[in-house]
């Protein structure tokens, strides 16, 4: 370290506070919901490697900390005071925008003529184009789909806005006047960062300022490593599925191995199944991307609650991410709803490292973040109003000791919710409820954390309703050490009506004036026998209104009556052991056929052919297995002499891929 302990805890307070100066700043004048309410943004100062020596712990997204700027400041050039860069693209910025609505911006902060630090901010923007409002559609293809790509430009050029980046920028979105005005929210953020960055150098000087980004992150390193020492050595494996790939076609499957050694983790993705045809790709181009890591993070930040917030955390993570999957895509495969991918991911690391500290992580989260998004015309004039109604997430996954959060993500989401008043005033629709679901967290001696649910009523004709990112209607977030999993999620037009709809994933629905949306969210997985839950506790869950009485008696053992618990007949109910597994029947009736060791040889065999040639053999092979069960497998039970025919046949057809040419 170059410098003293105290002088450095000083100047990491300093930058750490400035980073959430810039925050409030940009949530301040920032122009739209999923700005002002959502909080869907961050700040930071990134040292003279791009990478972030300082990040807000108390505002806006904070699992980007190991994002990398680098790329996109070296792809514009020399830069002088007063420019500002631009970019939404997640392939030319190497990830730093990992999709189009994400607008960054990188500022350098020049002191006597040199750069010293750049400041780097990010928001959500309503809409960018593409085939769809809010340009988010999980049905796209590629990247085209999705809207205006903006590769790494100069926004600002000496301090003076360059009109034709406005211009391209303003011609291809719904919404340019609520983009500019988040523009230019980003903009004064970064102006207040510049001016606390002057002002921190001129009381401790420039090499301090200097050396402080060094130091703070070679700390931060030295920590994480000392917290995954804690972890046992060893290699780890876990799978998990994404239901399909936006809203139809086969289960997408996420293999994750991780070998722990010496304070050191190594994750490796090898049998994640091909990027697909649809917007749920990582675009993490091979690198201990954010998106594939902040479960790491999360784990250090945990068992260490003063580590400094930086890029040092991930040090000690290396990663091995095969080109051409799920969570390394090739361009120009389609990215705008990576963060269905990116929950799951959190899962997969859930499952993996619980086998190491199982006392320590939880059992899957509710495994979803839904932006449910209305489309309206706009009340004056030409036009849309575009605006996310609710974040919609799942309930966390219970641990050892805990149950899992109600109506909150742990996974990748610390969005806040939008006032449902705010919500009324500039949207046409009426919330009729919005709170928690019951019976949503998976039983557990520790409960999972219970779901959401939203009604509302569209209140005018020719409106459109996104709800991107829906997951787990097919496979339900699973519990751990015999906890039970959380219950899936859950869409349906004008509920309780004869013309009640229920509906799977959805691209855009158009609705009219009356209809209602009701959407459920799943809660997270249990942890331990629900049949060891203290009685009381399960009816505390009843009187909350988290449980219901019938619940209660299936899944807990627990009889509860209008005097109360029924002691002795919860006794007699809880004589035998609790029925159900952990991660659900549909999952265990797929895994009885699609044994994780022959996935993972099919991986193998499809990556030995060419990239364009993969989903389309995959889609080959599953199709002949599934042939010979029921057409609504696994929903529904298949006999044992099918379940061992249809392994026997997936064996036959991955050794044929093997042995024969594309």
């Amino acid at each position: 370290m170059k410098l003293d302990p105290v002088t450095l805890a000083i100047l990491g307070n300093k930058v750490s506070a400035l980073a959430e100066e810039m925050c409030l700043t940009l949530q301040r004048t920032g122009r739209t919901l999923y700005v002002k309410e959502t909080a869907d943004f961050a700040c930071a100062l990134a040292g003279l490697d791009g990478r972030f020596f300082a990040y807000p712990r108390a505002i806006g997204v904070s699992g980007f900390v190991g994002l990398d700027c680098q790329t996109t400041i070296d792809a514009v050039g020399p830069l002088e005071p007063g420019d500002v860069i631009l970019t939404n693209d997640p392939y030319r910025s190497k990830g730093l925008a990992t999709h189009l609505p994400d607008l960054q911006a990188i500022e350098p902060y020049f002191h006597e003529g040199k750069i010293v630090a750049y400041g780097w901010a990010f928001l959500h923007a309503s809409d960018v184009g593409g085939k769809v409002p809010s340009s988010i559609s999980p049905t796209n293809t590629d990247i085209f789909q999705e809207g205006l790509q903006i590769p790494p430009v100069k926004l600002m050029r000496a301090g003076k806005l360059n009109e034709d980046v406005a211009l391209f920028m303003a011609a291809n979105s719904r919404t340019p006047d609520a983009n500019m005005g988040d523009v230019r929210a980003m903009l004064a953020a970064l102006a207040t960062g510049r001016s606390r960055v002057e002002r921190v150098i001129a009381q401790h000087g420039e090499q301090a300022f200097l050396d402080a980004q060094q130091d703070l992150t070679d700390y931060a390193a030295a920590r994480a490593a000392a917290v995954l020492r804690q972890v046992p050595d060893g290699t780890y494996r876990f799978s998990d599925y994404l239901d399909d790939e936006a809203g139809s076609g086969l289960p997408v499957r996420l293999a994750l191995s991780v070998t722990l050694s010496d304070g050191k983790i190594h994750l490796d993705f090898t049998g994640t199944d091909p990027q697909v045809a649809a917007a749920i790709n990582i675009p993490s181009h091979g690198q201990a991307h954010a998106w594939l890591t902040l479960r790491i993070l999360a784990l250090v930040c945990t068992l260490d609650k003063t580590v400094p917030l930086n890029a040092g955390l991930l040090r000690p993570v290396s990663v091995t991410v095969p080109a051409g999957t799920l969570v390394n895509p090739l361009p120009p495969a389609a990215v705008g709803v990576r963060h269905a991918a990116a929950v799951r991911v959190n899962d997969a690391l859930n499952g993996v490292l619980g086998q190491a500290v199982p006392d320590l992580m939880p059992a899957a989260s509710g495994g979803t973040i839904i932006p449910v998004v209305v489309a309206e015309p706009a009340r004056h004039g030409t036009g849309q109003n575009v605006q996310v109604v609710e974040p919609m997430v799942g309930g966390t996954g219970a641990r050892r000791g805990f149950d899992g959060a109600d109506g909150r993500d742990s996974s990748i989401s610390n969005l806040a919710n939008n006032p449902v008043e705010t919500v009324e005033a500039e949207t046409g629709v009426e919330v009729l409820r919005y709170g928690l679901r019951e019976d949503s967290g998976g039983p557990g001696q520790w409960r999972g954390g219970c779901g959401q649910e939203i009604h509302f009523r569209i209140l005018q004709n020719d409106v459109r309703v996104l709800a991107r990112g829906m997951e787990r209607l097919r496979f339900a977030p699973w519990g751990a050490q015999g906890g039970r999993p959380g219950a899936r999620t859950q869409l349906v037009l004008n509920p309780g009506t004869p013309d009640a709809r229920v509906l799977g994933k959805i691209d855009v629905l158009p609705v009219n004036t009356g209809d209602v949306i009701a959407l459920q969210t799943p809660g997270g997985g249990g942890w331990g026998s629900p049949f060891a839950r203290p009685p009381e506790a399960v009816h505390a869950d009843v009187v909350r209104g988290l449980v219901s009485i019938a619940t209660a008696r299936e899944a807990y053992g627990v009889l509860i009556t209008d005097q109360g618990i029924d002691h002795d007949a919860t006794e007699q109910l809880r004589a035998d052991t609790p029925a159900g597994s952990e991660r659900g029947e549909q999952r265990d009736r797929w895994d009885q056929v699609f044994e994780p060791a022959v996935l993972d040889r099919l991986s193998e065999a499809l990556f030995t052919r060419p990239a364009a040639v993969r989903a389309r053999l995959r889609q080959q092979a599953y199709a002949k297995v599934l042939a010979t069960l029921p057409e609504d497998f696994p929903a529904s039970h298949a006999t044992d002499t099918d379940l061992t025919a249809a392994r026997s046949l997936l064996q036959d057809t991955v050794n044929t891929l093997f042995t024969t040419a594309a």
